[in-house]
């Protein structure tokens, strides 16, 4: 495996990368305007994944850093699958300082579920507890 690194400095970030691929390669945020991703990163904890100088993985957390954190936007790119850098980038993830000690962690995923179990997520134990407001085609009318 290439060396491998994953950093929380936004500054080491390439957003033209991360909007490329959230814009016009993922199934969850196709469209999003590039404004709203640099605001998502800048009110998220983020984690790049780099091998060498070139970001090729991603993810996001949303917390209030007590009790709560939600999994956002994590990637990798095509090119890279398959390397081991998913599990890498993940477990930088839960093993981060401020991420801790959180009574609820989730996130969404359509094809990724065998990846995220091995973290210990589960189907919600509790699904008649929890609700959502979703506006699916947001992004369309951005454009």
């Amino acid at each position: 495996m290439e060396t491998f690194r994953v950093t929380t400095d936004r500054d080491e970030l390439d957003r033209d990368l991360i909007h490329h691929f959230l814009s016009e390669e993922s199934y969850w945020a196709r469209g999003i305007p590039r404004d709203i991703v640099e605001r998502s990163i800048e009110n998220s904890l983020c984690f790049g994944g780099f091998v060498g100088r070139d970001q090729v993985a991603f993810a996001r957390v949303i917390s209030d850093y007590a009790t709560f954190g939600n999994l956002v936007d994590v990637f990798v790119l095509p090119e890279h699958r398959g390397k081991g850098y998913g599990k890498t980038l993940l477990a930088a993830v839960f093993g981060h300082p401020q991420l801790q000690g959180l009574r609820r962690f989730m996130l969404a995923t359509s094809d990724a579920h065998k990846l995220y179990a091995q973290f210990g997520f589960t189907s919600p134990k509790r699904p008649e507890t929890l609700m959502e407001r979703y506006v699916a085609d947001i992004y369309a009318a951005a454009r």
